[in-house]
């Protein structure tokens, strides 16, 4: 009995009958790579450590660990996959604070008009969600950012690798003179090549993606502009009185573990983290690609080969997410369709397009995927 509670309690389905849950993106494929690191990643806090509000009182972010910048700022050094010269760092309580924090900031308190925030469809499923929970008079959700027709009073989201369909995004109103937020938590080389390091005013990243830590819930972002990073910690320390020091802490050390596994020389191959979830990845995407080819029902998005900076070889993409299409004119609902298999997934509607799409998370438990795979190559 104990052992079923503990098997549910996972998020482990083995039964054919069972209801796999691959409407979120819990990234808990991740978890093998900490289990063979072990103790090198744990983290002891003396009871009375980390007890003030404080952390540095000098700094614009004054609840901003040191070491979690010191180590947020050498793994991207190391990784190349943004510049952090001259840039603030804020933490937040995951990058969905942050989002809260920089529309915040952007937006005009004086302005008779809330400010619109748009994003490129299909856009991540919280985007609205986080503009419009609040109901705030700063700032409100309008929609797809390809066929906005409003002013220049609007905040772009642009998600890149884009979360559903792993694409890279550039601004669509690029040229215009409203403001931007880059949110880059796919960023990262397990999911795809590294072109440059990105150059943003606000770019936002989040360890969940970056190393698989969800439940550790923080997230940090970059920005260019001192009173803009100002404005963005106002409202964190309004909103929580700052970050968690303990869960920084916890952070700092897993950067400090996925850092050390390519700056000491010393340390073995199993260490490389990226290599590790570009490996998992790569034969997730070559499973399911395959499965779907053999069922002919639906369709992927095609991705070309790039070379990467920091693997410095051809790469190919593997997002954390399958965007699948029904090619079949009989489905006409695919979230549909999936859930008479006992499978959950995320509706195209909620990105913005239509319900022939699917979000799938391609981050489970491999236990999860496996049934997956073997319910989909099932089909005829």
């Amino acid at each position: 009995m104990e052992e079923k509670a503990s098997t549910a309690i996972a998020g482990i389905s083995h039964d054919r009958d069972s209801i796999i849950n691959l409407d979120h993106g819990d990234p808990t494929m991740f978890e093998p790579f900490w289990k063979e690191i072990g103790d090198s990643a744990t983290v002891v806090i003396p009871g009375w450590q980390k007890m003030s509000y404080f952390s540095d009182p000098r700094n614009l972010c004054w609840f901003l660990e040191p070491e979690f910048a010191n180590e947020a700022r050498r793994l991207h050094r190391i990784v190349g996959n943004a510049v952090t010269d001259d840039r603030h760092i804020i933490v937040g309580v995951g990058s969905t604070q942050l989002i809260h924090a920089a529309l915040f900031a952007l937006a005009s308190t004086e302005a008779r008009q809330p400010v619109d925030v748009i994003s490129a469809a299909p856009y991540y499923s919280m985007y609205s969600g986080i503009a419009d929970f609040m109901k705030s008079g700063m700032f409100h959700w309008a929609g797809d950012a390809a066929t906005f027709n409003g002013d220049d009073n609007f905040i772009e989201l642009v998600c890149s690798p884009n979360n559903p369909d792993g694409e890279i995004r550039h601004a669509v109103r690029g040229n215009e003179a409203g403001k931007r937020v880059h949110d880059m938590a796919y960023y990262w080389p397990q999911y795809t090549p590294m072109r440059h390091p990105a150059d943003h005013d606000i770019m936002l990243f989040t360890v969940s993606k970056a190393t698989g830590h969800a439940g550790t819930r923080i997230g940090w972002a970059l920005v260019k502009d001192a009173e803009v990073a100002r404005k963005m910690a106002k409202f964190i320390e309004m909103n929580t009185i700052g970050v968690s020091k303990d869960s920084q802490v916890r952070a700092a050390k897993i950067l400090k573990v996925i850092a050390d596994g390519y700056e000491l020389p010393d340390l073995e191959a199993g260490s490389k983290f990226f290599h590790f979830g570009r490996c998992l990845l790569a034969n997730r995407w070559q499973r399911l690609r395959q499965a779907i080819k053999v069922s002919g029902r639906f369709s992927l998005p095609q991705f070309p080969s790039e070379f990467c900076m920091f693997f410095k070889e051809q790469a190919e993409t593997y997002p954390g997410f399958a965007w699948l299409r029904s090619e079949d004119q009989t489905i006409e609902d695919l979230e549909v369709f999936f859930k008479t298999l006992n499978i959950l997934t995320r509706n195209g509607r909620q990105f913005g397009v239509g319900p022939e799409y699917v979000r799938v998370s391609m981050l489970d438990r491999d236990a999860n995927f496996d049934v997956f795979i073997k319910r989909i190559s099932s089909l005829e």
